[in-house]
């Protein structure tokens, strides 16, 4: 009977994680000139979302260390999207998975994770909602012999997961094309993409902006804490993140749900392009940050993940205009995608080792 050992099964999965095409979309506001901006089409990672990258990175380097035993369980606490990766890429791996996740998430979230036969233990607000589900996991780990717990929100191996892959590849995409970057957008859950695909591309360009995005009906990285709510999932979990450093990053963008609600339904009904609320919450920030630097300016985003797990949310249902929002200014032209793939390996301790136009594939486990 052939067994596919674990160095294989992650070299298989490495082809179904990362290489995503980088999207230019053509826009404009108030019937002006038209603009361009830069968005990684995350959507189409093996479960959907950019959450992939890091699972994958961190049970691999778990996997090399020893940390993760041969069929030793894995727990983390998720607001959806890094359980979901957690779960199918821990399933493709031989390993069971126990999952803690705030009882207010998506239906679709809850399902996905539940279809994946992983064991989920939802969390009220009672129970300490976020907050309480890492605590709880953390218990349930320490309780569980063999257990491994990724600490997605303080593993730097997240950040080493975009600054070995998503920044690389935004890099080089462009560079096919002879551009420069001049700002990286993105909203902020964990922070690792912010904060590994920043390092890569300041270190690469020096002057390029790299802004975080939050709710503003929840600017917790502005705040220093919890404030309000909002329905942008994935992003703004109750904390600042410990892998998250504002010292390094420029100012926080802050955008209106409701606002990121109706620019990712344009995408879908307008472009084609299912991605979720946070994918138009980084679209609208991207806006903002151009606008800042100029009309020409180069600024990339991601669109985090799919409008699938987004079904029962008010995603799919009519959302009011107020006065505020940017989108009903906005009018999308169209986009088209391109892509540069390159079997080239360079260290990702030195970015500058990078040849113009190529971006590495990571080690693989031995």
């Amino acid at each position: 009977m052939v067994k596919f050992s674990a160095a294989e099964r992650v070299r298989g999965l490495r082809v179904l994680v990362g290489n995503t095409p980088l999207l230019v979309v053509e826009f404009a506001v108030d019937g002006g000139e038209p603009r361009r901006l830069y968005a990684k089409a995350e959507n189409l990672n093996m479960t959907g979302s950019i959450k992939d990258r890091m699972a994958l990175h961190i049970l691999q380097r778990a996997l090399e260390s020893g940390q993760l035993e041969p069929g030793g369980m894995i727990v983390e606490a998720t607001s959806g999207n890094t359980g979901i990766s957690f779960c199918a890429l821990g399933r493709a791996l031989g390993h069971p998975v126990t999952i803690f996740m705030p009882d207010w998430m998506s239906a679709e979230r809850i399902a996905l994770i539940r279809s994946f036969g992983a064991t989920i233990c939802l969390v009220s607000k009672e129970e300490g909602g976020f907050l309480g589900s890492i605590r709880l996991a953390e218990e349930f780990a320490a309780a569980t012999p063999g257990a491994f717990l990724p600490h997605q929100f303080a593993n730097e191996e997240n950040s080493e997961a975009h600054f070995r892959t998503t920044g690389p590849e935004i890099w080089a995409q462009l560079q096919a094309e002879r551009i420069d970057p001049d700002a990286f957008v993105a909203g902020v859950g964990t922070g690792g993409t912010i904060m590994g695909a920043g390092r890569f591309l300041r270190a690469k360009r020096p002057a390029i902006h790299l802004h975080p995005v939050e709710p503003a009906n929840s600017p917790t990285l502005s705040a220093g804490h919890k404030v309000g709510k909002h329905r942008i999932q994935g992003i703004s979990d109750e904390f600042i993140p410990a892998i998250v450093h504002l010292d390094e990053l420029d100012r926080v963008i802050a955008v209106d749900d409701g606002d990121a609600i109706l620019m990712a339904q344009m995408l879908a009904s307008q472009l084609g392009l299912g991605v979720g609320i946070s994918s138009g919450a980084n679209l609208l920030a991207a806006m903002q940050v151009q606008e800042d630097l100029g009309d020409e300016a180069v600024v990339v985003t991601v669109f985090a993940d799919s409008n699938k797990k987004y079904l029962s949310t008010d995603l799919l249902r009519d959302e009011p205009v107020r006065p505020e929002h940017r989108s009903p200014h906005v009018t999308l032209l169209g986009f088209r995608a391109m892509n540069r793939v390159c079997a080239v390996c360079f260290d990702p301790s030195d970015p500058a080792s990078a040849p113009a136009g190529f971006f590495s594939i990571p080690r693989t486990i031995s």
